[in-house]
């Protein structure tokens, strides 16, 4: 019965952890951090066992550390002339790639020349297959006033998510780019990112809302093109179904609560190609050969990876991570259908449930701490591992930490409880072994422990105690008359009469037989005359019930002894208490023998 007790008070604490768990913002958002640290590690190990491969079909063309140095020296400034853009469009489009987009902001600038801008917006014009950036912002209306966007670059978008909250990501201004681009093409996509708390960045926007309306994230855009050309894929409507998954054709693209895809990501550095801009420059210009750049059914990514152009963002798998880098894993994640999908939080309950069950059947079954202690390790790392595995081989991202924490907190309850059972256990034993079982009186041998110890505090602490021995008067003849059951029933009913006109630092014990004994410690003699009359006169007034609801009286003869007046040991002590419950027996019993 205790045991089942203790179970439940184990089960009530497990229950009540993960309660105040889920309730808690703050813990949470600490347990957060954690866990993206464990994404982040997963993502690592596989970076660095080369378990990912970029798609071949995107190429970098990067405004590198060497092409802004050539820039600054060539043309005298930076940004760069917007008519060189349009030459290297021209070149590039020549060999027939599957698209060409711009992590570029070509917003108004008074340094560039109007012909430069409407030579770049002749571009647009020219060819659909090319995309360029806008971002939006919260800046204040003193600045600049929202402008109105086309409504051909918005989106529809239908959530049907209960938990999918697109509304994170509302903005309230923006800086449009050029007007020419903007009335040129609809191949226009936000580039807002999202980074968590600690700052680095592990998701990336599906949508962003400006002025009611819902604009996508230019990856988005640009991979949709390529979907479109090679798998026939027409998205009108952008629907979230009510698991959290984005619709596009065959694939499902999970989106977190904020509204958010989680991107898995391919190195610190990834492989894709990439190619300094300065050199397509100098082949534009006539100033260097074609080195056999191939762009045809590619997709062309122009960006700066200069870090001193600013547009560095820390990711899980590095600290410096170019944004255009960031913009061709949207895409790759897009087309190769490998964006990472975290698993459902009743699953993580569920797997720390049972983690939680596993190692306290472990911790209660298995007798050393020390092997509980590993084999519960042990389910946790083969837990640990089948994470990995599921982001290796399923882009599946498990929670780690919420389980381990149920774990640990399951293997500490049920070691509490497990040790608390074997302290009752052996409190239980130790019971047992120095208890009369049918008087529930401290038996013989505990009698003796303790005479010892009370000559051996007396004689340290030169203090007095005293011992009463009793015996039942006539208790052989009682038995022969009624019975031995009525005679333990006596028993037992004079023990509780003992136990009950004592102090409880007097210990009352089944001597032998029908006698008994009692330890007074502190007492001195005249105190422990009075505490023996006092028990000898309870006892003779009161009627013991035996069975069929009879009733009997039985008397008792006591001797006394007092340490040290009576003697040195504890067998001189038992020696002359013996000798004076004898006097009473033969001055006529039912009294304390002097």
């Amino acid at each position: 019965m205790l045991k089942k007790i203790l179970y439940s008070i184990w089960l009530f604490l497990f229950c009540l952890v993960i309660f105040v768990s889920v309730q808690s913002a703050n813990f949470n958002a600490f347990i957060d951090v954690i866990e993206n640290r464990t994404f982040d590690l997963r993502q690592n190990i596989m970076v660095n066992n080369k378990i990912k491969s970029v798609n071949n079909n995107i190429v970098i063309v990067a405004i590198d550390d060497a092409s802004y140095e050539y820039i600054l020296d060539k043309y005298g400034e930076w940004p760069l002339s917007r008519d060189v853009y349009a030459k290297l469009i021209d070149y590039i489009e020549a060999q027939k790639p599957r698209s060409i987009a711009f992590d570029l902001m070509f917003v108004k600038s008074m340094k560039s020349a109007a012909s430069a801008d409407e030579a770049l917006v002749n571009s647009f014009k020219k060819y659909d297959n090319i995309f360029t950036a806008m971002n939006l912002d919260n800046q204040s209306k003193d600045l600049r006033i929202p402008p109105v966007l086309p409504d051909k670059i918005s989106i529809n978008v239908i959530n049907n998510a209960e938990h999918v909250n697109l509304d994170g990501h509302s903005y309230t201004n923006c800086r449009a780019i050029l007007q020419g681009i903007l009335d040129a093409t609809s191949n226009i996509g936000m580039i807002n990112v999202s980074r968590a708390e600690d700052g680095i960045l592990r998701r990336m926007p599906l949508f962003v809302k400006y002025q009611d309306k819902y604009y996508p994230q230019l990856g988005l855009k640009v991979g949709l093109q390529y979907l479109k050309d090679m798998e026939n894929l027409d998205i009108k409507d952008f629907v979230i179904d009510k698991n959290s998954n984005l619709i596009l054709g065959k694939r499902k693209i999970y989106v977190d609560n904020s509204g958010n895809a989680i991107l898995n990501w391919y190195g610190p550095t990834a492989s894709y190609e990439h190619i300094p801009i300065y050199r397509l420059i100098k082949i534009v210009n006539g100033e260097l050969k074609n080195e056999g750049y191939d762009f045809k059914d590619k997709i062309v990514y122009f960006g700066t990876t200069a870090s001193s152009l600013f547009d560095i963002k820390t990711v899980p798998v590095s600290r410096i991570y170019p944004g255009v880098e960031v913009q061709a894993t949207y895409v790759n994640n897009l087309i190769d259908n490998n964006f990472i999908r975290k698993a459902d939080k009743r699953f993580t309950v569920a797997a720390g449930v049972l983690l939680a069950v596993l190692t306290g059947i472990i911790v209660m079954k298995v007798a050393s701490a020390f092997v509980a202690s590993l084999a519960s390790l042990s389910v946790y790392l083969i837990y640990v591992l089948s994470a990995y595995y599921a982001m290796k081989f399923g882009n599946i991202w498990i929670e780690l930490v919420y389980p381990l924490i149920l774990a640990i907190v399951a293997f500490i309850s049920a070691l509490v409880v497990k040790y608390f059972i074997k302290s009752r256990d052996f409190e239980q034993q130790y019971r047992l072994a120095t208890t009369d079982g049918l008087t529930e009186l401290y038996n013989h041998r505990y009698f003796q422990e303790q005479m010892k110890r009370q000559i051996e505090n007396s004689k340290r602490y030169e203090t007095e105690f005293s011992m009463i021995i009793l015996d039942i008067d006539f208790f052989k003849k009682f038995n022969d008359t009624f019975g031995h059951q009525a005679g333990d029933a006596v028993l037992r009913q004079v023990a509780q009469t003992l136990k009950r006109n004592v102090r409880a630092t007097d210990i009352v014990c089944r001597y032998g037989g029908e006698e008994m004994s009692i330890i007074l410690p502190n007492t001195g003699k005249d105190v422990a005359h009075s505490t023996a009359e006092k028990i000898c006169e309870r006892v003779s007034d009161k009627k013991f019930k035996l069975a069929n609801d009879r009733e009997t009286s039985v008397t008792i003869s006591l001797g006394v002894a007092t340490f040290p007046y009576d003697g040195q040991t504890a067998s001189e002590i038992i020696d002359a208490a013996d000798k004076r419950l004898y006097n009473a027996k033969n001055n006529g019993r039912n009294q304390v023998g002097k």
